[in-house]
């Protein structure tokens, strides 16, 4: 099973169609990093013969839902996970978090328990993506995202000037909403994840706010078969990255 998925990941990574011209990073899990392709470490790969930045995700995935969120459950190989990160040349991580309803105390734990763990991995060398990602779903999707911005803001106000993070966010509900984030002089960069949105409905929406570039998954890989050809799977490759570059361009 995981060899299969490690061949679609490589299929893609080795693809012509994903260029350093249009493709800034991309997010490895840890047994991608650990597995190879060509004979080379997976991060090192996609670097040294891509020129596409390596990112790992470094979470262990979701605790259960408690005050209208999920907070990530303990991470206690976390420095081991750091030090394999630094040894395959990865320049930064990401670890996600989940919002479900506009609930003070929930998002203040989400957002406290991300920089927390975003101040070991800047004291590492590596570059953290924050991601408390607000589910698409919500009734309460447009309150989460104002007590979220607030709380994100604050956390960035005490960073020292040496720590920088990136920020991996919901496409807010109102357009333009983040871009006091965008602006703040401790975010390198501000990336949307498409979150459950097709990806028509995610280049839209992205193409709306200035100054956000995508960070898609789902989106990215929609369409795309191991019983493709090669060149129906490039093309389908190609048509998918150029659609997610331009709506990033604005």
């Amino acid at each position: 099973m995981f060899d299969l998925v490690h061949q679609m990941r490589t299929r893609i990574i080795k693809s012509p169609s994903l260029n350093a011209e249009r493709t800034l990073g991309a997010i490895l899990f840890d047994m991608t990093m650990e597995r190879t392709i060509d004979g080379k470490g997976t991060a090192e790969y996609l670097w040294e013969n891509k020129k596409i930045v390596p990112f790992l995700k470094i979470d262990n995935g979701l605790a259960a839902e408690e005050n209208g969120v999920q907070v990530m459950k303990a991470i206690p190989e976390l420095d081991d996970r750091l030090a394999r990160a630094n040894g395959h040349k990865v320049f930064g991580t990401k670890m996600r978090s989940v919002i479900k309803l506009a609930n003070r105390k929930g998002i203040q734990q989400i957002v406290d328990q991300q920089f927390e763990i975003g101040k070991k991995i800047l004291a590492a060398g590596l570059v953290p993506i924050i991601e408390p990602e607000v589910d698409i779903n919500s009734h309460e999707k447009e309150q989460a995202e104002g007590i979220l911005k607030l709380e994100l803001l604050d956390q960035l106000n005490k960073l020292k000037d040496n720590q920088n993070v990136m920020l991996k966010l919901t496409l807010p509900t109102q357009v333009n909403f983040y871009s006091d984030l965008v602006a703040h002089p401790r975010v390198i960069r501000v990336v949307a994840l498409s979150g459950g949105y097709s990806r028509d409905e995610a280049n839209k929406m992205l193409a709306k706010n200035n100054g956000v570039i995508a960070s898609f998954s789902r989106a990215l890989t929609e369409g795309l078969s191991a019983q493709q050809s090669d060149k129906e799977f490039d093309d389908a490759l190609d048509k998918a990255v150029q659609s997610i570059f331009e709506a990033s361009n604005t």
